[in-house]
Formats: C-alpha cells, structure tokens, sequence
C-alpha cells in the first residue's frame, strides 16, 4: 500500500515537472519571438522598398529598431531622443516614422559606432530632421539639428576617404579624443566609449547605464563574423580587446541570463551568455591562425588546411556572403602578421 501511494506521488511530481518545463519553453519562446529581430545576415544588394523597420523594447528607456541596415539604439525620453548609429541612407523615412511612433521630442543626440553605409549613411538626413522646429545647439552651433558626436578616429577616416564617397553632413563635428565622453541624457549616464583598432580605428561602444543597455557596434554580431577593416585600422586584437571590455560591463541576472542587454550590430538582442561565446570564438580562431603563424604557415596553407579553421563556427556565423570565413580567416592573418 505505502508502495503504491508512494509510486502515485512520484507520478504526479513527475507530470508536474514535465508541464512545468513545457510551460517555460512555451514562454522562452514566446519571449524569444518578442525580442528577436531577422537572425541572417543582410542581402548583399538589399531591396529597401520591401524592407520594413521592426521596433523592439529593450530595457529601460532603450529600444532597438532593426531592418534598416545596421542595427539603431533608441533612447526616448523627456530630454528628447538619443540614436546609436542611423541605419542605411535609403532607409531614413522609414527610421524616422519609427522613431516618431515612440517619441514625438526632438531627436537630440546621434552617436557613431563605426564608420560602415549601414550604420552612418542616414545621418545627414536625421540630423536635419531631428530637432525640426525646435532650438538648440546642434551642429557645428546652428539651431534646429541633432548633435552628431563620434570618436576622432571616425572623423578623421572620413575626411580621409573623402566627400566624394562619404557627404560632408554624415562627417561628425562633435568627436572625442582618448578613452571615453561622458554624458547625460534623459535622467540616465551615458558613457561613449573607444575601442581603439577594432572593426575600424575609430569604433565606440554606447553603455546607458541606468537602463543597463550596451550598443555594441560591429565588434559584436549575431549575424556574423566580426567585420574587421583592415584598410582602416581593424584588428583582430582590437576587437578582442573591445569584447573583453563589454565582457567586464556585462553583469548577468541568473544563470548567465537576463541582466545587462546588448544591442549588436547586426542580430538578436543579446546577454552576457552570448557575448560570452562570440567573445571565445573569436580567440580560438585567432588563437588557430597565430599557431599556424608560429609554424611558419603560409596564408594559401592556412585556407588550405582541412577541416578549416572556423568550420564549427560556420553554421552559425558563415552564411554572409559579404563576409566569408575564408575572408575572416585573411584578415585575421594580416592584422597579426602586420602587428608582428
């Protein structure tokens, strides 16, 4: 009889258990469907026509808007708006609707992570529209439009590339030279800060600490391999050094879920779990490459060797055709070999 009734309470635990786990995947799901924009890398000739701004609410006063390129950061409050970066040029109308749709304040303050079309090219036309009819410093002093600030290095690879690629109201007036700016905007602490030599040489971070939101710029993509620009000062060291640095901001809530949130420059919003593992990846194929270095590897042997040294990685992280791993793999035995 004890035999029984203890076998019926075991049963019923049991079933318990399993629509409980049933339940949270049901709201993990749920969740992940809620906060997860397009997870595939953008098309190399994208149709913006047919392309549509999707608004998520990150945490705080943060919010995202993907699908305008690369991915924007949305500050909304009191102050007025705060952007992280501005998404592609051809997309500008479709951003401002989407900004006006969660603020109708003057957008106040862009900021640049990186020096990439899809991040930069809809600056000009928002810092314009911006603060339409409405005073205040702006750039270069004159009234009516949003500040546009960026590390020196932007500015200064701007210049270099010159107008003729790159308009002159994109170029940022407002730069800051060494570690980090900080600033206040909409009752939270907003800290710019370098990454020196990663993607570009002149990339950022944006943590709004209050919020606990870290934009994170192209060093960390959800979609990719991370871009590195060789032509304009990337490293593979650099960019390791940028995600060692968000790995030390990031605190997690439980169980390496939840707590600080990243906005990546391409993807899913993010954690400290999966910065975690974009972070380790990208040492263990750097880490493969400098070995075969220090076997006095060639290049063409490199890319030669099989199975290649990203292949568990590729699934995930190979599919941009704009960015290949053979593409990653080059750039990553320059930049160390250069550095040598």
């Amino acid at each position: 009889m004890m035999k029984r009734k203890l076998f019926k309470t075991l049963t019923v635990a049991v079933v318990g258990i399993a629509l409980l786990a049933a339940f949270a995947t049901i709201l993990g799901a749920q969740q992940q469907q809620i906060r997860t924009p397009r997870q595939t890398p953008p098309p190399l000739n994208p149709d913006y026509s047919r392309m549509e701004i999707e608004t998520l609410p990150v945490q705080g006063k943060i919010f995202l808007l993907a699908g305008a390129g690369g991915n924007i950061a949305v500050q909304a409050g009191d102050d007025g708006v705060l952007l992280v970066d501005t998404g592609a040029e051809k997309m500008v109308d479709k951003t401002l609707a989407a900004i006006r749709k969660l603020s109708t304040k003057p957008i106040r303050t862009i900021i640049y992570t990186t020096l990439a079309d899809d991040h930069t090219g809809g600056a000009g036309p928002l810092v314009k529209a911006g603060s339409l009819n409405q005073a205040g410093p702006g750039l270069g002093g004159r009234p009516n439009e949003a500040d546009l600030i960026a590390n020196t290095g932007i500015l200064r690879l701007m210049t270099e590339i010159g107008e003729a690629k790159i308009s002159t109201d994109r170029w940022p007036p407002s730069t800051f030279h060494g570690k980090q700016k900080d600033m206040y905007s909409n009752d939270e602490p907003v800290i710019v800060e370098s990454v020196p030599n990663a993607v570009t040489a002149g990339d950022s971070i944006v943590w709004f600490r209050k919020s606990d939101v870290v934009a994170t710029g192209e060093i960390f993509n959800q979609t990719s391999f991370p871009f590195i620009d060789l032509e304009h000062g990337g490293s593979i060291n650099g960019i390791l050094s940028g995600l060692n640095r968000l790995l030390e901001i990031t605190v997690p809530k439980h169980l390496q879920e939840g707590g600080t949130m990243l906005i990546p420059g391409h993807g899913r919003i993010s954690d400290e779990h999966d910065l975690l593992e974009y972070r380790d990846m990208c040492t263990i194929i750097r880490d493969r490459v400098q070995n075969a270095i220090s076997k006095k590897m060639t290049l063409q042997q490199i890319k030669a060797t099989k199975p290649s040294y990203t292949y568990e990685y590729e699934p995930r992280f190979g599919k941009n055709p704009a960015w290949t791993p053979d593409q990653f793999v080059e750039a990553i035995y320059k930049s160390l070999t250069a550095q040598k």
